[in-house]
């Protein structure tokens, strides 16, 4: 922003652009919107952001966020606790979630192996996979990490640990394009990655 706009608005427009996919144009914008509000809908705002973050946390058992002790998937008697599909984040769940045809649960690993970005298997959610399959019922694991680089490494860096285990380790066949992005593919084409994934 330029020099003329008071400090705190720069400040504030700085803090949207630090949000992912958000360029300083759409932080501009939002930053006029919030001194656009009354005090009630900002503090509501701003209450929302301390909520999320003080009361949202990993499920002890898949890691995916929840506010409770477990995730509504995990506490789910429904659910087929012989399948585990393993994602990068949150936002995948949801993905597959949108297709209703997988009844099995998730495994979140919280990003990608990436050694160049400093991100090893320690910084994964990997161990807590481990404990999971150690503890007995597992059949399968899918490995649905993105058709990219880091999730390709990933993925056959998580099968070689499942494999001496004694575990089916499969892998989507993407219908998506190589570097796509998971939540951004549709329900039908998310559908037939799963019913037709590979072994690895």
């Amino acid at each position: 922003m330029a020099d003329h706009n008071a400090l705190p608005l720069v400040i504030l427009a700085e803090k949207f652009a630090s949000l992912p996919g958000i360029g300083m144009k759409s932080a501009q914008r939002l930053a006029y919107h919030v001194m656009s509000m009354d005090d009630d809908s900002v503090k509501d705002f701003a209450q929302a952001l301390i909520n999320a973050k003080r009361n949202v946390h990993s499920c002890k058992c898949c890691q995916n966020l929840t506010e409770k002790e477990l995730c509504p998937i995990c506490s789910d008697g429904e659910r087929d606790g012989r399948v585990i599909c393993v994602v990068e984040g949150p936002k995948d769940v949801t993905a597959f979630e949108r297709t209703r045809e997988y009844n099995g649960v998730y495994h979140v690993l919280h990003g990608l192996l990436s050694p160049m970005d400093g991100i090893t298997p320690d910084k994964l959610r990997i161990r807590e996979l481990l404990a999971r399959i150690s503890a007995g019922g597992v059949e399968e694991v899918i490995m649905a990490t993105n058709p990219t680089v880091e999730g390709d490494a990933t993925a056959m860096y998580v099968a070689g640990l499942l494999k001496p285990m004694g575990i089916k380790v499969t892998r989507l066949a993407f219908g998506l394009p190589v570097g796509g992005i998971l939540e951004y593919a549709d329900e039908i084409t998310l559908f037939k990655a799963l019913e037709n994934r590979n072994d690895m």
